[in-house]
């Protein structure tokens, strides 16, 4: 492990890698703050960028434009109620009312601490928590390897909003049927191409994950018509004093403290991620409150405040958790950076401890820079940073689509890959205005071709027989717990609607007699 920290260190302390960690913190905070787009949509931009980068750089780059993503989404959520990205959703219940108690500055300056606090916190349990799952990298098999892909698809649930499991669902089967086109891997027969040599290769990851979240996003926010009133606009000038008293550091530090370790926690768990994280962290704390505190939650309460950017930080740290020593996403943002990791030839997993340690340990030094970086750089450019949000969506949203088609052309110089980031961008359009995830799309994508690899090794060991399922225990440990994440949903909503239609009979039962 002390060999690792120290690969990590001589990595992570290279100038170039530092300098690609204040560039990501910079470039996400600004990218966070706008609203609509979010850490999926920052890093989903930065990978034609981090394909001329060597693997370290590169996941380095993409890692801080991602804490720094969600670091800069609080900014928006403060100053005009527009979250950056749903992790900070619940930043804005109470953000957003001290600063039009003109707090603003004061609450720009918690969000930024609590921050700091939860990535730091979550870093640091990084270093701890990685190795030690990470030891159980020689006993896995490809047996092991298919059911944990199968336990990452079970994980789509958590990227469904509340009776939406069936629609994340389906989109994860339409990603695993996407994967599908191209080559097989196993007898080299081209498949689903319809005699297009443009898809021998299959569909590139980077025009998928462009064309359904940047593109769709960009679109959507024109045909909804988004627009800032002037209202809604912040005077920059009027933000307060960013200061925070003793008495008040002292009443938020047990907050933080708690909401940063409960944050890193969920983030661990697959496919919980920030954005669950922050709104678990808010609803204890407000249970935690006081009688009397409880009623400022909503109001501007310096606890639900603190909380919320406390856990989402720490989660986004945590989220690397499953990342790097399962292979298994932790959040719709570590799913691309999956299949950045997957693009560079790195197999993500038990392995990688002992395969890639400089990848593996650069990356989890260098978020403890970032989170420093992000405090001492963004605190005091947080009047100036702020005024990217005025910036008028006549320019910014060409600036996006420019920069998205002109990275996928730049990366096959193919003109075909354009034409086909434009279909499945209209197909995302229409998928997202029924109410249709997008994120297991992107999940059954990039974990389908993994799944038909180690399936394909799982059979030959095991003579074609589908024993292998059952035969390892820790094959059927990770079965038996993708089962259980795949039904609990459904069975939960079951039993609140079994007790709800009960409790109607009762009342009813009651109001006769």
């Amino acid at each position: 492990m002390l060999d690792g920290i120290f690969t990590g260190l001589s990595t992570a302390l290279m100038p170039f890698n530092l300098l690609m960690v204040v560039v990501g913190c910079f470039a996400g905070t600004f990218i966070g703050m706008l609203p609509g787009l979010g850490p999926i949509s920052a890093v989903a931009l930065m990978i034609p960028i981090t394909y001329g980068l060597d693997p370290s750089s590169g996941i380095i780059l993409m890692a801080g434009v991602y804490y720094g993503a969600v670091f800069g989404g609080s900014t928006s959520s403060i100053l005009i109620n527009a979250p950056g990205c749903a992790s900070t959703v619940v930043t804005s219940f109470d953000g957003y009312p001290l600063a039009q108690q003109q707090q603003a500055g004061k609450a720009l300056a918690l969000a930024a601490y609590s921050s700091f606090t939860g990535g730091t916190i979550g870093a640091l349990a990084l270093l701890f928590a990685a190795p030690a799952l990470a030891t159980v990298s020689l006993s896995f098999q490809s047996t092991d390897y298919f059911a944990l892909m199968v336990l990452g698809l079970t994980a789509v649930a958590a990227f469904a909003g509340k009776g939406q499991v069936l629609k994340a669902l389906i989109m994860a089967v339409f990603g695993l049927m996407i994967a599908t086109v191209g080559t097989d891997l196993s007898s080299g027969a081209p498949r689903y191409t319809f005699g297009s040599v443009d898809l021998i290769d299959g569909v590139s990851f980077l025009l998928l994950a462009m064309a359904t979240f940047a593109l769709t996003e960009v679109v959507m926010t024109v045909l909804k018509g988004e627009h800032r009133d002037e209202e809604e606009q912040v005077d920059m000038s009027q933000l307060g004093s960013m200061k925070l008293s003793k008495e008040e550091v002292l009443h938020i530090a047990p907050t933080v403290g708690r909401s940063s370790v409960f944050g890193f926690l969920v983030g661990i768990l697959p496919g919980a991620g920030a954005t669950i994280a922050s709104f678990l962290a808010y609803g204890l704390e407000r249970n935690l409150a006081s009688v009397k505190e409880r009623l400022k939650f909503g109001k501007g309460a310096l606890r639900g405040l603190a909380a919320p950017e406390s856990a989402n930080n720490a989660a986004s740290t945590g989220s690397f958790v499953p990342l790097l020593t399962l292979g298994i996403p932790g959040s719709g943002t570590t799913a691309i950076m999956l299949g950045a990791l997957i693009a560079y030839g790195i197999q993500p997993g038990p392995r990688l401890f002992i395969d890639n340690p400089d990848v593996f340990w650069s990356v989890i030094i260098s978020m403890y820079f970032g989170n420093l970086v992000l405090l001492i750089l963004n605190l005091p450019l947080i009047p100036y940073i702020s005024r990217l949000l005025v910036i008028p969506r006549p320019i910014l949203i060409p600036l996006i689509l420019f920069f998205s088609i002109t990275g996928v052309y730049l990366v096959s110089f193919n003109s075909f890959d354009i034409h086909m980031m434009a279909i499945i961008t209209l197909i995302a359009i229409f998928l997202k205005l029924l109410s249709f995830p997008m994120a297991p799309m992107l999940l059954g994508f990039i974990l389908g071709g993994l799944m038909e690899t180690n399936l394909s090794r799982a059979l030959i060991i095991s003579d074609g027989s589908m024993a292998f399922l059952w035969e390892r225990p820790l094959t059927l440990a990770i079965m038996i717990i993708a089962a259980l994440m795949l039904f609990m949903t459904p069975l939960i909503e079951l039993m609140k609607k079994f007790r709800s239609d009960r409790g109607v009979e009762e009342s009813v039962g009651e109001g006769e007699g």
